[in-house]
């Protein structure tokens, strides 16, 4: 399935980098862990970086209750980014240096999740985003807990990825310069897990986080 190609989606600058395929949508949104929310709030631009997680062509965001940027953002116009560095590219000359990345910006109108269930079904998204088979494992929201959360909700319809790869574009007259040129790759990993002192050992979910056993698909069954 193609992305949607609106004025807004549309590329200006190395369009070349832009991908067509949704799936690659769904790639950028599913590797990341924190997007960053942009939103008007009293007619000045803020942005937050908060958790999130996919269901589908929906974006779900999690937040307090208390965030007066959440609140602003319901039924409004509203930009979603997720980036991932994935090198620093070392050219030659300075103005040629560049980074290697994946991004993708959505845009569409936000709306404030109320219904019980799809709040419950949200968070569940969002936990297991983060750490696959985490919600079977943990103690589910209190009613309390629940009227301090908020949930947003943004439609991917309206939507557009960049990625660039590869090495340096030095220009042909500088491949002559006597200056080291090339890629120095960057990646998120985890380390070892810390336990609370309690004793209790190592969920398999937790061990599989770590060692890199997520593909991005969403687990809600895992129970150890």
């Amino acid at each position: 399935m193609q992305l949607s190609s609106t004025s807004r989606t549309t590329l200006r600058r190395h369009s070349e980098r832009g991908q067509a395929d949704r799936a690659e949508l769904y790639a950028v949104l599913d590797a990341g862990l924190v997007c960053h929310l942009g939103v008007v709030k009293d007619g000045v631009p803020v942005v937050l970086p908060t958790a999130y997680g996919r269901d589908g062509d929906t974006l779900y965001l999690h937040g307090s209750s208390a965030n007066g940027a959440f609140a602003a953002a319901a039924g409004q116009p509203a930009c979603v980014t997720v980036t991932h560095l994935d090198g620093l590219v070392c050219a030659r000359s300075v103005f040629s240096h560049s980074v290697n990345y994946r991004s993708a910006v959505v845009f569409g109108t936000a709306t404030i999740t109320t219904d019980d269930a799809e709040r419950m079904h949200a968070l569940e998204i969002v936990t297991n985003h983060l750490i696959p088979g985490r919600w079977a494992a943990a103690r589910k929201p209190t009613k309390k807990e629940m009227a301090a959360t908020a949930v947003l909700s943004l439609s991917l319809e309206e939507a557009s990825v960049k990625i660039r790869t590869g090495g340096p574009a030095d220009d042909e007259e500088d491949l002559g310069l006597d200056v080291w040129a090339g890629v120095l790759p960057m990646a998120v990993t985890f380390g070892e897990p810390e336990p609370d002192g309690e004793g209790i050992p190592i969920p398999r979910h937790i061990r599989e986080r770590v060692s890199g056993g997520w593909t991005g698909a969403t687990i809600r069954s895992e129970k150890s």
